[in-house]
């Protein structure tokens, strides 16, 4: 640990014309105390480390010294690609590593390249969960995530509605989708899909075998991804109502269901009535979930069919009407 510790702090000082003991205290997470140990333990062990000493002293290394220790371990060379990431680096248990491999790329790169990575972490910052939802990170990520970096088996015990199952996984990749993450494995026991999608927050368990197993090289992960997500946004759409919309109701559909499926529909449609609205039929997840989406549309929507749909937007209509009217 300590000697991680004195290699980072080399870094950081190769990376900066100098420090204070309270920034180097903040960025190894060690007090003051520590850093003037650590800097004379590098002294004594010939890394020219010079303490200036007053008010806007600090620490700086002296005569041009370069360490040789900028090498990237391939944890560390993978954790860098995810660097514009920081929250999913640090919820995999990969915040060390990436910071280790920012500040070793930082230490080889010239004196005028090395503002690099603060420059672009001012300029883009990833939030991958949406609005109003405070995501939990699962416990067992960090366990999941060392398998699939490691290419390890695993036994996994998982929560399916009201059962638990036990499952022989070979992890593959992880995908964070809207604040939740998901997991690409291949069950080599199951039948059907070979490859299958499961929620992390699901696992209760998570052993890893210590086998490695041969990935299929032909595997594609954002691809796989890809087509898994749209047969998953159709496989729920197992409802149809039919709606008469005005034209800003069609124009806003698709913010309002399913885009793809709204578009499809729209594009189905046939010409305008005599009123400029048009009749479409689209699929949707069922009764409730419609009833919430559409109710967002107002009067630019009107329901057709099922008739308990319209009947239930109708109720609502008349309730709105009382409590609006009656002031």
């Amino acid at each position: 640990m300590r000697a991680a510790r004195l290699i980072k702090m080399v870094l950081l000082l190769q990376a900066r014309p100098a420090m204070t003991a309270a920034e180097l205290a903040q960025e190894l997470e060690v007090s003051e105390r520590t850093v003037t140990r650590d800097a004379q333990a590098l002294s004594e062990a010939g890394v020219p480390v010079y303490a200036d000493r007053g008010r806007r002293g600090g620490y700086r290394l002296i005569g041009g010294y370069r360490t040789r220790l900028t090498g990237l371990a391939r944890t560390e060379a993978e954790a860098l690609f995810l660097s514009g990431l920081p929250g999913a680096l640090r919820e995999m248990g990969l915040e060390d590593a990436g910071s280790a491999a920012r500040l070793k790329v930082s230490a080889a790169l010239l004196p005028s390249l090395r503002d690099a990575s603060q420059s672009a972490a001012q300029r883009f910052h990833l939030d991958a969960p949406g609005w109003y939802s405070e995501p939990e990170t699962p416990a067992l990520l960090p366990d999941v995530a060392e398998a699939v970096w490691g290419d390890l088996r695993v036994t996994a015990g998982y929560r399916r509605q009201d059962t638990e199952v036990q499952r022989e996984l070979e992890p593959y990749g992880l995908v964070l989708k809207a604040g939740v993450w998901y997991l690409a494995a291949r069950a080599p026991e199951s039948k059907g899909a070979p490859f299958r999608v499961y929620r992390i927050d699901r696992f209760t368990s998570v052993s890893p075998s210590g086998e490695r197993f041969e990935r299929d090289e032909e595997f594609d992960l954002p691809g796989f991804w890809e087509e898994r997500a749209q047969q998953f946004a159709r496989s729920i759409l197992r409802t149809e109502v039919v709606l008469r919309l005005t034209e800003t109701g069609a124009r806003r559909l698709p913010r309002a269901v399913d885009a793809a499926a709204a578009r499809e529909a729209l594009d189905a449609a046939g010409g305008p009535d005599g009123r400029g609205r048009i009749t479409v039929t689209l699929p949707v997840e069922s009764e409730p979930v419609a009833y919430t989406q559409l109710l967002g549309l107002g009067a630019e929507v009107e329901v057709l069919e099922p008739r308990s749909l319209r009947e239930q937007l109708a109720a609502t209509v008349d309730r709105m009407r009382e409590l609006y009217g009656s002031g």
